[in-house]
């Protein structure tokens, strides 16, 4: 078992090139997530995705401190496809309500497969996020268990 530095920042974040910082905050402050104001500049922030989640938002000049590569055109090539699983439908639904609201959009039709239910959607720049419920009880199983 690998022991846990408690001064460190465990967790996963996603870096995301953003075009408007202020712009960006104002879209996911809307939808109703936080930020950690400890990683927060004029050249960042970093949005609460969930308990040691987070998506740092970083400014193209910033985000291209990180990578000698160009940067993807979210809105004509996908690299990513962040997927986040919520509570229940009912989280989906406000949430993707919320996107839709505050100048996102669809990205793909909602799914419902019974067990798991989506509804993707894109950020203002791009970005592709899938909100998912997934009812683990209902999950089909495998054959020959």
């Amino acid at each position: 078992m690998t022991r846990r530095d408690p001064t460190r920042a465990n967790g996963v974040y996603i870096n995301l090139p953003v075009k408007d910082l202020q712009q960006s905050i104002a879209f996911f402050t809307a939808l109703g997530f936080d930020f950690n104001a400890q990683f927060t500049d004029d050249t960042a922030t970093c949005l609460i995705l969930g308990e040691n989640m987070c998506a740092m938002l970083l400014t193209h000049e910033k985000f291209r401190m990180f990578t000698s590569l160009p940067l993807a055109d979210a809105f004509k090539q996908t690299q990513v496809l962040v997927a986040l699983s919520l509570g229940s439908r009912g989280e989906v639904d406000r949430l993707v309500d919320a996107v839709l609201a505050n100048g996102g959009k669809a990205f793909r039709p909602t799914e419902d497969l019974g067990f798991m239910y989506t509804r993707p959607f894109t950020d203002l720049d791009g970005h592709a996020w899938e909100p998912f419920y997934m009812d683990i009880s209902a999950f089909p199983q495998a054959n020959g268990g």
